[in-house]
């Protein structure tokens, strides 16, 4: 093992993070000695604490957040204060897009000399921080500017956050292992205004991409009410591809 993944929280969308059904305190990776945490949502400093991993965010080395949505976005400025001992340690990179810190900014302005950097991400660009490097998607179909990730590491892991399905995504996240936001149980026809992906999303992307694992997360309240392991054994007969649905807690190694 070089490296994992801890779920934090594998909730997303209003109604279960306001009823916490599930955690929504986003994902911490860990790869050789560099830690970075994903989307650090309602709950995330508060998890953290409570692992049993004993995960200290002095460790860390950045943030990446995907977008400013208040699911991925609401502890982003207590982790950065835990991240740099309250402004004391100045340290970090934190990667977001534009309009996390220009429109309606979800990062306070005072917390921005916490960090040694925050760079902006830009659809299609390539990052890198001490042992980890990570390409940036196209831009996602969703309401606030939003990019998946592709992390190059001893595997390929890909993160394809929030976003409606367009044919672009099988083309970009091929990926030994593939984490998947799916928040909804059926797919709303002729609406615009649900721009995230649905089982049947997740079933034509494990198709054509085939990656090792794919693991489902970010569940909203209609696939919780399925039981997400429970599609997820579905999903893997129907497709031949190993499908599995993270839970609180579980931590994935690589």
């Amino acid at each position: 093992m070089e490296g994992f993944i801890k779920f934090l929280g594998t909730g997303g969308a209003r109604f279960v993070v306001a009823k916490q059904i599930r955690a929504t305190g986003g994902m911490w990776l860990n790869y050789k000695d560099t830690n970075l945490y994903i989307d650090p949502g309602p709950g995330a400093i508060v998890r953290v604490r409570a692992s049993k991993d004993h995960l200290d965010p002095i460790h860390l080395d950045g943030i990446i957040l995907t977008h400013k949505h208040i699911d991925h976005s609401n502890d982003i400025n207590v982790m950065i204060e835990a991240m740099t001992e309250g402004g004391f340690n100045k340290k970090g990179i934190v990667y977001c897009p534009a309009d996390a810190i220009d429109e309606d900014p979800v990062i306070f302005r005072y917390i921005h000399r916490y960090v040694e950097k925050i760079e902006i991400l830009k659809e299609k660009n390539n990052y890198k921080i001490k042992d980890i490097s990570f390409t940036t998607s196209m831009r996602h179909i969703h309401p606030v500017e939003t990019y998946g990730i592709l992390f190059n590491l001893n595997k390929r892991i890909g993160i394809i956050t929030d976003t409606r399905y367009f044919d672009e995504l099988v083309d970009f996240y091929k990926a030994d292992c593939l984490i998947v936001n799916v928040l909804r149980s059926k797919p709303i026809e002729n609406t615009d205004a649900i721009d995230h992906l649905s089982i049947h999303d997740v079933k034509r992307i494990a198709s054509e991409l085939k990656p090792e694992i794919l693991i489902m997360n970010h569940f909203g309240l209609s696939i919780i009410k399925e039981k997400p392991h429970l599609v997820a054994e579905m999903l893997k007969k129907e497709t031949g591809i190993n499908i599995i649905a993270a839970y609180d807690g579980m931590k994935f190694e690589f």
